[in-house]
């Protein structure tokens, strides 16, 4: 006989707010299905195909001037794809749980598989997302919640990716949300993509697998080869606006389908049912593909504005405080430019030492870790947003065993202040001159050639001077053992490059200093990792990241150089929007342009 159970207790059961009979068991061997879009999953999407994507004139100009050539450089391989994408290619997954060792609770889950296996993990215990300084990564970082029987997931702090595999990128500035629904043993996800600097509106779409009990998924390897000789460095295969290249990438898609131009370039209007009235009027009018439109889409509603940044670096304002990088470095936020913190059984090393007045927040950070002294002091550069806490924190300092030798051969009763000799010729001034910065704040020792070599708290240091990069006095410093590289200004992810040619900057010494960055740093695996970047402002990076930013300021040099060839004014070249795919992330442009402009006409 069965026990009797009461309607009351029954609707306690059914009401009950999280209850874990509303969540549903993921985990599993799971094989996609390919039935929706099927020739863009597998083949791939055609070149100048941006049919049913809200994206703006950034996005179109950016996925222009793609060339798929670029993946066969050293440092475009083995990328995997993007989990905003990676769902969508060929995608077999296998799900697995992670527990509590404790609880035995379901913490997350393990999203093995796809294609270059970017592997993600979704935490399901309710831990927060990074601060805006953490490392962005291909998979981002996921939390869940359960919603009824749907898990809800929200995505951040992804690398710059792409949405579509012919160009059709979206920004380290993207979000993601989806929502994992199981039926039994079909599993469907849909995917919302919000970008505010190259999409007009979420972009929305759903993939699908059946479970697969006899499915096993493996680890691919992937192997950085050169696949091309004879690129010079730095060499970034690109498509110039207008050049013969980019007019066929645009008008072959089109007229290959009979496809009318306006709907081809995409953008929010073109996905909504009511687009086919106004498709239908520009099929009866025929479709003429034979010039190929302006990057601005005037017929477009919702054409691309220029908008305030859309960076997921913190700007200002931010308390100062650590950020554990890895090894024996820190990076120190808040301070004005970001400070490279190096703590071991010897001391303090500093890269850099932050804006003036902050001298007192940057000890104090530093104290909360560390009550070691600090010995060496290292200008990136004579930037006083780098510099400005040098006298303060140096006469806090101390020498390992007394004195040090300094400059003129006076000696150092404080911390030791290294840098290029170009940094100390622009503090200081000729005799009966007024120097630039009093004499505390000068460096106490200076080196004159490429490079300089340290060694302190048990690791190798390497001080390498990149002349005129941003200034003519910037060094980019290697710690080898704890593998992290301190740009300074020479690489930022918050702005444009400053080239700051009134003290001896310029673009191409710039761009050989990311390519100098880029020489030195080796990624851990998928071209994620490994070598960690500190930039002079903005969030932790690694070699990716620099590769981006080296090949937007390589492509926009080479957008006005070409400019420039056809004969057109500084204004002229403002006006012709050089940047407009970048300047939804990195703000205004006009300086960088200008500075651009000058070193190339010389002016």
């Amino acid at each position: 006989m069965r026990p009797f159970i009461g309607a009351g207790v029954l609707l306690l059961i059914a009401v009950a707010p999280g209850s874990v009979l509303a969540q549903v068991d993921l985990s599993g061997e799971w094989s996609a299905r390919y039935h929706e879009d099927q020739e863009h999953r597998i083949p791939g999407p055609e070149l100048g195909d941006y049919t049913g994507l809200p994206i703006n004139d950034a996005a179109r100009l950016k996925a222009d001037s793609w060339d798929a050539s670029i993946l066969s450089l050293r440092e475009h391989q083995a990328k995997p794809h993007p989990s905003t994408y990676s769902l969508r290619g060929p995608a077999n997954i296998r799900i697995t749980k992670a527990f509590d060792p404790v609880t035995q609770d379901t913490i997350a889950y393990e999203l093995f598989g796809t294609f270059g296996q970017a592997t993600r993990m979704i935490w399901l215990d309710g831990r927060p997302h990074p601060s805006g300084f953490a490392a962005h990564t291909w998979a981002g970082f996921s939390t869940g919640r359960w919603e009824s029987d749907t898990l809800t997931v929200t995505t951040t702090h992804f690398k710059v990716g792409w949405i579509q595999r012919n160009g059709v990128a979206h920004s380290d500035a993207a979000t993601m949300t989806e929502h994992f629904m199981r039926h039994g043993d079909v599993l469907t996800v849909v995917t919302i993509v919000d970008d505010p600097v190259y999409f007009e509106e979420p972009f929305i779409r759903s993939s699908n697998w059946v479970l697969n009990a006899t499915q096993e998924v493996n680890r691919t390897q992937f192997d950085v080869v050169d696949e091309v000789a004879g690129h010079p460095k730095g060499y970034v295969p690109h498509y110039l606006p207008g050049s013969a290249g980019a007019r066929l990438k645009l008008t072959e898609f089109a007229t290959k389908h009979g496809i009318p131009m306006e709907a081809v370039r995409g953008g929010a209007e073109t996905i909504y049912p009511e687009y086919q009235l106004r498709l239908q009027q520009l099929m009866s009018r025929g479709n003429s593909t034979s010039n190929v439109p302006a990057p601005t889409r005037a017929s477009s509603t919702n054409s691309f504005r220029p908008r305030p940044p859309a960076s997921p670096n913190p700007r200002g304002g931010d308390q100062v405080r650590l950020v554990p990088v890895q090894g024996n470095i820190h990076m120190l936020v808040g301070a004005g430019a970001n400070i490279t913190v190096q703590i071991g059984d010897e001391g303090v090393l500093l890269i850099d030492t932050g804006a003036r007045g902050l001298s007192d927040s940057v000890l104090a950070a530093i104290r909360q870790v560390t009550d070691k002294p600090i010995r060496i002091l290292v200008d990136s550069s004579v930037d006083e947003d780098h510099t400005g806490g040098n006298e303060e924190i140096a006469k806090v300092g101390r020498w390992l065993g007394g004195n040090a030798p300094g400059n003129f051969g006076l000696a150092v009763t404080g911390a030791r202040v290294l840098a290029h000799e170009r940094v100390l010729a622009r503090m200081s001034a000729p005799t009966g001159k007024l120097p630039a910065r009093p004499f505390a704040a000068w460096p106490t020792e200076t080196f004159f050639t490429a490079d300089k070599e340290i060694f302190f708290n048990n690791e190798a240091i390497q001080l390498l001077y990149q002349p005129a990069a941003h200034t003519d006095g910037d060094v980019v410093v290697f710690f080898r053992r704890s593998d992290v590289v301190a740009a300074g200004d020479v690489f930022i992810t918050t702005g444009y490059p400053v080239i700051d040619r009134t003290r001896g900057g310029s673009t191409q010494g710039l761009i050989d200093g990311l390519n100098r960055i880029i020489d030195v740093t080796i990624p851990k695996d998928k071209e994620e990792g490994g070598t960690y970047v500190i930039p002079g402002h903005g969030r932790l990076a690694d070699e990716a990241d620099v590769v981006e930013y080296r090949d937007m300021v390589t492509i926009v040099r080479d957008r006005i150089q070409d400019l420039i060839r056809r004969g057109l004014t500084l204004e002229q070249v403002k006006a012709a929007r050089p940047t407009l795919d970048y300047d939804g992330r990195y703000g205004s442009s006009d300086a960088f342009i200008e500075a651009v402009y000058r070193d190339l006409t010389r002016g």
